[in-house]
């Protein structure tokens, strides 16, 4: 038994990590790969390993930092099951078909730049074709259901708490006279958050994945994300500018949408009128009601009358690309949520572009930025940051709020190992965090005791517990 950490080591994007047992070839995520343009696209491209001999995915949540690689492995040969919870394939579905939309669009931008100065097109990395064939392969489960993945690998899902069916996986083991329980936490959400339910503990495994995102740091109180947010829009608006929150469609859209609505029905902030905008973000709100077993019941009972969170009426869905452009001239102040939420494609570029060089506007990053993407650049506030080859002026002002974030916290993450210590788990791998952040987390974890704490390097190879001694607990 061995694990191989192909993506998200020592940085945040494109988690993959693949799990070999009795011979076979599982795959724990299959994510998009952000950052530099060029070096990304080769990376989304160029699997490790032959996509034909792998048997399964088992895919923890449908954030394309985890899923968005899917259409191109089964576009190389993969045909086994992708195996994930029904919220997550529900979200799978829009989510992979509008990245192969947002994929053809920005393709066709950037050969219509390169005609310009006498170079060839780009193609896109997949196509909307491409993602629509890949939910052929996706196999849908419940919550605490075990599950065959191939012979010797039994999955469970539990509540990860991070996004709408997002999952923890625990996976049973057996190779010869070999048992092994292995957890993998997948993107771990924070307890006490708006319309999720808090993450689920987990006991008596042998070894552990864990994500290490925010590792070394913590976020603001809920009350101190939205005294923040309560400011920033009314200062906004005293301005008379736009506020522009590049957001994930999944999760934190429908979140600020959620905290919006809570300070407007307290009157304390106007009625300024919020515009989310992202055909994608609609149809996630919709798929998110259609799951009430993802979320905590307070949301459920404000869905279920007519004081609506997310649909109220200051609040504006725009679907087509002709009401987008149109906000451009909207005149007034304005709040536009617009995907994606590292500022790397889609919308909400379009918006930055017009928005920057205006110093009544603000930008609002309410999520982790990975290196090397546009919202890094942002929060490193430069004179000017580059949008489709364009140099910007940045003289809106930019702001952060991390109370938002969808990740647990260092404490968080601590109290939740700590919580699954006990006398079997004895190794534990800290992945999906930059440097920095996972070798504070794996500092903190290794202070318990009695645990074998590894930061694995990319491509890195590891073996999975103490064969002699993990097969005497389990027996």
């Amino acid at each position: 038994m061995q694990v191989q950490f192909l993506g998200a080591a020592h940085e945040v994007t494109g988690a993959m990590y693949r799990l070999e047992v009795n011979g076979a070839a599982i795959l724990l995520d299959c994510g998009l790969q952000q950052g530099h343009r060029r070096q990304a696209f080769e990376r989304n491209r160029r699997f490790p390993f032959d996509p034909a001999r792998l048997q399964a995915v088992v895919l923890s949540h449908a954030h394309l930092d985890h899923s968005g690689d899917i259409p191109v492995l089964v576009a190389q040969g993969f045909q086994g099951n992708i195996y994930a919870t029904s919220a997550t394939r529900d979200l799978c579905s829009a989510m992979l078909r509008d990245s192969g939309h947002i994929q053809e669009q920005d393709a066709a931008y950037l050969s219509k730049k390169r005609s310009q100065h006498g170079q060839g097109p780009v193609g896109p990395l997949y196509t909307v074709a491409e993602a629509t064939r890949s939910l052929h392969n996706f196999v849908d489960l419940c919550y605490e259901r075990p599950f065959q993945v191939v012979r010797g690998v039994q999955a469970t899902f539990y509540d990860a708490g991070h996004i709408l069916g997002s999952a923890i996986t625990i996976l049973d083991l057996e190779e010869g006279p070999t048992r092994l329980r292995l957890a993998y936490s997948g993107d771990l959400g924070s307890s006490g958050r708006p319309i999720l339910r808090d993450p689920a503990e987990i006991h008596d495994v042998d070894a552990l994945i864990v994500e290490s995102t925010y590792g070394g740091r913590e976020h603001e109180t809920p009350d101190d994300a939205e005294a923040r947010l309560q400011e920033i829009v009314n200062d906004t608006w005293r301005r008379g500018g736009r506020l522009i929150v590049p957001a994930f469609a999944v999760g934190r859209t429908q979140t600020l949408v959620y905290q919006l609505h809570r300070l407007m029905e307290r009157r304390a902030i106007p009625e300024i009128t919020i515009f989310v905008d992202s055909p994608l973000a609609v149809n996630v709100t919709e798929i998110l009601r259609l799951h009430p077993e993802c979320l905590n019941p307070e949301v459920m009972a404000a869905i279920d009358t007519r004081h609506d969170p997310f649909g109220f009426g200051r609040l504006r869905y725009v679907r087509s690309a002709e009401e987008s452009k149109a906000l451009n001239s909207y005149q007034g102040p304005a709040v536009i949520i617009s995907a994606s939420g590292m500022a790397e494609a889609g919308r909400v570029l379009h918006h930055l572009k017009h928005a920057l060089p205006d110093p009544r506007n603000a930008v609002l990053l309410v999520g982790y930025q990975a290196e090397n993407t546009l919202g890094r650049r942002l929060l490193e506030r430069p004179p000017e940051v580059p949008i489709y080859g364009e140099m910007v002026p940045l003289r809106a002002r930019v702001e952060t709020i991390h109370g938002y974030s969808a990740h647990a916290d260092h404490r968080k993450l601590v109290a939740w190992v700590k919580a699954a210590r006990d006398h079997r788990l004895r190794q534990v791998f800290v992945v999906h965090g930059e440097p920095p952040q996972a070798e504070a987390l794996a500092k903190a974890l290794g202070e318990l005791g009695g645990l074998e704490v590894h930061v694995p390097a990319p491509g890195e190879t590891l073996p999975l517990g103490q064969p002699e001694v993990v097969g005497a607990q389990a027996s």
